[in-house]
């Protein structure tokens, strides 16, 4: 069999199977549009097949069902913004690289798109309670655990005084002091996104506050 055939037969297997990377995206964008437009409830597997140019039979092949859909979609968006919002590098100035998170952070959180999907994970996991579930072991707790890896290096360097055991409440508890104040607010429409000017202000109270708890002598000199 030629080379070409034999590669376009595997990949035909894979679509079949539901394992097509190209296809699955193509799914989940479809997916993403009908439900920050529709929220959970409304969107139908009709819509997203249609909005996603793919055929229902298509769909289930990918997703067994809406829940299993939304699951995935929640998921991947989790994934990608952890990797943009927490990516530190160990042997940076802790001051500076705490700062450039926190600024990352509440732009994460406040950006429309992020706070439709909370919405929407709110409305849903009542209902379906894995939907809840995931996305706090994909985007919050996920996101807690790579800033606490970083905490552990500066507890190692001797500029942070955690326990082991304590690291990803730190690691909480600086991102709440982050959020808190800016996200809330916004969450029930009572508020409109900060400006550059408020976030700086309470990414520096946040840094300084946490470094006040955490830090060693040598940091806080």
């Amino acid at each position: 069999m030629e080379p070409i055939l034999l590669e376009k037969e595997n990949h035909e297997v894979l679509s079949q199977a539901g394992q097509d990377p190209e296809k699955r995206g193509q799914i989940l964008a479809g997916a993403r549009e009908v439900f920050l437009d529709r929220g959970f409830d409304a969107a139908s597997m009709g819509d997203i097949s249609r909005a996603a140019g793919v055929s229902k039979g298509t769909l289930y092949v990918y997703f067994k069902d809406k829940v299993d859909l939304f699951t995935a979609l929640v998921q991947t968006q989790c994934n990608e913004t952890a990797e943009c919002t927490f990516a530190m590098d160990a042997r940076g100035d802790i001051v500076e690289v705490l700062g450039k998170v926190g600024h990352s952070y509440v732009a994460m959180m406040v950006r429309p798109e992020n706070i439709a999907t909370l919405r929407i994970v709110i409305g849903a996991a009542g209902k379906f309670p894995q939907i809840g579930k995931e996305f706090f072991e994909a985007g919050p707790r996920q996101g807690a655990r790579r800033l606490a890896a970083f905490l552990r290096s500066k507890v190692e360097e001797g500029a942070l005084d955690i326990a082991e055991a304590d690291l990803e409440s730190a690691a909480n508890q600086f991102l709440a002091l982050c959020k808190e104040a800016v996200a809330m607010p916004i969450l029930v429409g009572a508020a409109a996104p900060p400006d550059a000017e408020h976030t700086d202000r309470v990414v520096r109270r946040a840094v300084s506050f946490f470094l006040k708890v955490y830090g060693t002598d040598r940091i806080r000199a």
